[in-house]
């Protein structure tokens, strides 16, 4: 197979597969089902296939791509609606740990030995299985824990603590672009915004590698090309 074919057939599956993947869902691949996951897999073998094989046509290579995709999606619809199907097709979660006791009929039943059981505990933080109230393994193979109140964290709200919203930074500059929208959002100008690089002894915003507003109008400003010892963000 030509060189020019072969890498045009690559880039049409690259962006095929991108596009299907982005139609079907904002899912992290840890937080797939086991549907999702089968699906992903085969498409990514189905893919391969024409990119390697010159015998195989784009028409037949992605002819059970679309197929495998359409069925996800509709399926992805049907367990929208029915609960027996979405257990079906994803399982449930399994209750772990209960008042600081294991269920051990759970575990056998998952087939989920001790020493995972202690790993993802130790990934959150929690080192006693009689601290834990409940622990779930999720139908994505995460474990849930959650903790006896009186080892959980104390909370502005156990104090009666008011406090303010504080919200999410705008993004402001990327990497000496700046972001017109968030710039709107924040209600900010962009004589505003060179005003207050000038207080930093900027002169363009081309020098500055991320700006951010914060809901207090405290603004974050990072230079490109610093030396870590002076890379420190000036706020305001």
């Amino acid at each position: 197979m030509d060189v020019g074919v072969a890498i045009g057939r690559t880039l049409i599956f690259y962006a095929v597969l991108l596009f299907l993947l982005r139609i079907m869902g904002k899912r992290e691949i840890g937080s797939l089902s086991p549907f999702d996951l089968v699906v992903t897999i085969m498409i990514a073998e189905l893919a391969a296939l024409p990119m390697e094989n010159p015998d195989v046509t784009l028409v037949d290579g992605l002819v059970p791509i679309l197929t495998l995709t359409v069925a996800e999606i509709v399926v992805s619809y049907a367990t929208l609606k029915s609960e027996s199907l979405r257990i079906l097709l994803t399982g449930s979660p399994s209750i772990i740990i209960r008042g600081g006791e294991l269920i051990e009929s759970e575990m056998r039943r998952v087939r989920y030995n001790l020493s995972d059981l202690m790993l993802q505990l130790r990934l959150k933080g929690v080192s006693n299985i009689a601290d834990v109230e409940v622990a779930i393994l999720e139908t994505n193979g995460e474990l849930s824990v959650i903790l006896k109140s009186q080892y959980r964290p104390v909370v502005p709200a156990d104090l009666d603590i008011e406090t303010e919203y504080e919200g999410l930074p705008l993004i402001l500059i990327v990497d000496g672009v700046v972001n017109q929208f968030n710039l709107k959002q924040a209600g900010v100008t962009d004589e505003w915004l060179a005003a207050r690089l000038k207080e930093r002894g900027i002169d363009s915003t081309t020098d500055v590698l991320v700006a951010s507003l914060d809901t207090v109008g405290r603004l974050f400003v990072q230079r490109k090309n610093r030396s870590r010892r002076k890379r420190r963000a000036d706020i305001l």
